[in-house]
């Protein structure tokens, strides 16, 4: 362990991994099963705890608590665990919880995730690539998030639901039933408001796809017939198309209900494309 760049007011255990070039600001607290990766940054009154992996060059901020037990009544008090990926960035006040035996054991976060302030990621979840968080998102246990999803401040995830890759999530959202890919959801009991148009086009969608993707939202949500020939119908027209595939599959491999619009005259954004 290289303890050049560790302030002496900084409590490292015996047994944490330091890897090379990492700065520990003062009166942080690494715990003996802690690894941290190379060129990572603690700032200051950073707690880790738990059998916790933090990625190279992530950089934690005051007052962030990772890799204490999961907040459930069923944890047996295992060994499970807390892996986060490189070059994430954790701001002030951020918690997360390692797994719990039944839920496989492991709460998994990506890399070059953004957390903001007081940002809570629960036991097992699962947290995709470039996703960020606003301030006070809340992740209850099992959520499943993909990539390049973005929540808005104060949302929150009802447990064992999933979001899919590119999902916008809007601020003051409580989210209950699975969010399909690309989409915007929206309110106290989130609802579907049609796409995440930003979100496309930031990730390099043409026209071409965009238009596509809207007419299957369409199919799919107020189309004839019921939603499960629905669903048949979209795969047939569309899912040549990579990124509704995506979405098909994502549909047909859930468990539980789905977010939907509330009704046909939702605001889909961005109508001129």
């Amino acid at each position: 362990m290289s303890t050049g760049m560790i302030d002496p007011a900084a409590r490292i255990e015996s047994g944490a991994t330091i890897g090379k070039d990492v700065s520990i600001g003062p009166f942080c607290v690494v715990g003996p099963h802690v690894t941290i990766g190379d060129g990572c940054r603690l700032i200051a009154h950073v707690h880790l705890s738990g059998h916790t992996q933090v990625g190279a060059r992530t950089v934690i901020y005051p007052f962030s608590s990772l890799g204490t037990p999961p907040q459930s009544v069923k944890y047996r008090g295992g060994r499970t665990r807390l892996i986060i990926g490189p070059d994430c960035d954790i701001r002030e006040g951020v918690t997360m919880n390692t797994g719990t035996e039944e839920g496989g054991g492991v709460t998994e976060v990506g890399e070059k995730c953004f957390f903001m302030v007081g940002s809570h990621v629960a036991h097992d979840c699962k947290v995709g690539n470039n996703v960020t968080f606003a301030n006070n998102v809340m992740l209850g246990g099992h959520v499943t998030i993909g990539d390049n999803v973005v929540f808005g401040g104060l949302s929150a995830v009802l447990q064992f639901t999933r979001i899919g890759e590119g999902a916008m999530i809007a601020g003051l959202s409580g989210v209950r039933a699975d969010v399909i890919p690309w989409t915007l959801a929206t309110g106290q009991h989130a609802h579907l408001a049609g796409l995440n148009v930003v979100g496309m086009r930031r990730r390099g969608w043409s026209k071409t796809d965009i238009h596509k993707l809207r007419a299957a939202y369409k199919a799919l949500f107020f189309g004839a017939g019921e939603f499960r020939t629905r669903l048949e119908r979209v795969a047939v027209e569309y899912g040549a198309v990579p990124a509704i595939d995506k979405i098909i599959d994502f549909i047909r491999t859930g468990k539980g209900r789905l977010t939907r619009p509330h009704s046909v005259g939702e605001p889909d954004k961005d109508e001129d494309i």
